[in-house]
């Protein structure tokens, strides 16, 4: 089937077209020129054939989701949204690279720049999640690549309200990148089915292919890649320098049970972060937003541990200091240096006057009030050594090392694996469990252990302990089980 022209780019106040960037199935994107502010952009204009109400409404969607969830560093900035003179809705956007949906067919991308992208993308897909939004089109292509070579997510034409996940009409899918679930319409879209289309695509980026394609065959139909992806027999990307536990986490984010893959995008995203620490590159950051209430209570500790009045109180004991200095001179002019002759009392009458002025009533109030500044010292002191302590307490829980210990692992069986569960423990930032079966072999997880023996009548025995900044702590009790068939 040959391919259509594209349409004609419609005239837009404030901008002045260029040249057509591509086509897809529902709109073009044309590369334009942006009057005030002088700048080019992207614009992505539905086709007059295919709008009407439905599409509207969808291109509508598309527009008010960008806009929330674009300030996230690794989501398409949207700068504005209309409709043309001549009735199309558009969308203007930041202008990217599309070089990545290209690059990863034609060159191999290191694994390290691989897992760079998917923990970025992984970050924007989780900040959806908690937003009530799946993106239901995670692929390679809708990966642009900004002008400083920052990976972001494009297209959430076909996104979906969380709360909407049901069955229903699917607008479109992109085959290879899609679970086993979505594509037999048993869902049009969950969390776990996202685990699945990212883990497909870092996949992509590393193979050099789609996870059930077959390089150099004419069967990579339709049907014939729905069959392959409804048996998920994954096999590995075939490169040396991917490491065998990053060839583990994908082949569980791809698993066909979706209660066997991660449960969520963020527990795949710590465990690419574990196989960066493994290949010796910073971790990338988890960039998912913090919660208001968490930067409140930050500024709210800050105001209470701020100790108040001492600047005052500094001032007075110097001022008070002074006027002690300027008294003992005015005596030592008066009486003489100490020891003599004024200070056993050989004076005259005026300087028994003077002696008099100095020493009687009012250095009795001084030294009163010397007495009261003391003691407001001694107090000042006792609550900046109170709150020291306090600082130093929760400075030392925040930075103990001990790492804690897994107790209590439960077991279940679904008739084809066994799945071992635990409470978490205590687990903070960046920590890992580590899985060590009865072979002698570990992994590492965030979560629960899915193990699928290929004996079904073997006996899976493991240990669970913590790993925090490359420390494994005490593992747990070895817990052994089963499968249980099923009648």
């Amino acid at each position: 089937m040959a391919r259509r022209l594209p349409s004609t780019p419609p005239v837009l106040p404030g901008f002045s077209s260029v040249h057509v960037l591509g086509s897809g199935g529902f709109a073009d994107v044309f590369l334009y020129e942006q009057n005030m502010p002088r700048r080019q952009v992207a614009v992505k204009v539905m086709l007059s054939e295919v709008v009407n109400d439905q599409v509207r409404q969808m291109f509508q969607a598309e527009a008010n989701l960008m806009a929330q969830l674009s300030s996230h560093p690794s989501i398409l900035t949207v700068y504005q949204a209309s409709v043309s003179a001549d009735g199309r809705p558009y969308l203007v956007m930041e202008l990217c690279s599309s070089s990545l949906s290209e690059r990863y067919r034609r060159d191999r991308i290191p694994v390290a720049d691989v897992l760079r992208i998917g923990v970025a993308i992984g970050s924007a897909v989780e900040t959806a999640h908690r937003a009530g939004v799946l993106h239901r089109d995670i692929k390679p292509s809708n990966i642009l690549m900004t002008a400083y070579g920052h990976p972001v997510l494009s297209d959430f034409g076909i996104a979906a309200s969380l709360s909407e996940s049901e069955p229903q009409e699917v607008v479109g899918m992109s085959i290879p990148w899609s679970a086993p679930e979505v594509l037999l319409d048993e869902t049009a879209g969950t969390v776990e089915s996202e685990v699945w289309s990212l883990g497909a695509t870092v996949y992509s980026l590393l193979a050099g292919r789609s996870p059930f394609e077959i390089l150099g065959s004419d069967k990579n139909g339709a049907s014939e890649l729905i069959g392959r992806i409804d048996k998920a027999k994954l096999v590995p990307t075939g490169r040396t320098d991917v490491p065998p536990s990053l060839e583990r986490i994908l082949a569980r984010s791809m698993s066909r049970r979706p209660e066997q893959r991660q449960s969520s995008v963020l527990e795949l995203l710590r465990e690419l972060q574990q196989v960066e620490s493994e290949v010796g590159v910073g971790q990338t950051p988890i960039e998912v937003a913090v919660d208001d209430w968490a930067l409140a209570t930050v500024t709210d500790l800050e105001e209470k541990t701020r100790i108040r009045g001492v600047a005052p109180v500094v001032a007075t004991r110097r001022r008070r200091r002074r006027r002690r200095q300027v008294t003992e001179a005015q005596a030592a002019a008066v009486h003489g240096p100490l020891g003599g002759a004024g200070a056993r009392g050989q004076a005259g009458p005026g300087q028994s006057r003077a002696l008099l002025r100095s020493t009687g009533t009012r250095p009795a109030r001084r030294d009163r009030r010397v007495l009261a500044l003391v003691w407001l010292l001694v107090a000042a002191g006792v609550v900046v050594i109170a709150l020291g302590a306090t600082a130093t307490l929760v400075l030392v829980r925040a930075t103990s090392t001990e790492i804690p210990r897994v107790t209590g692992i439960s077991t279940s069986s679904d008739g084809t694996s066994v799945v071992f569960s635990w409470s978490d423990p205590g687990l903070r930032p960046g920590d890992s469990y580590v899985i060590a079966t009865g072979d002698d072999s570990s992994q590492q997880t965030v979560g629960r252990f899915v193990a699928s023996p290929s004996d079904p009548d073997a006996e899976v025995c493991v240990t669970v302990s913590v790993n925090r900044g490359g420390r494994s702590g005490e593992p747990s009790a070895e817990t052994c089980a089963t499968v249980e068939r099923t009648p």
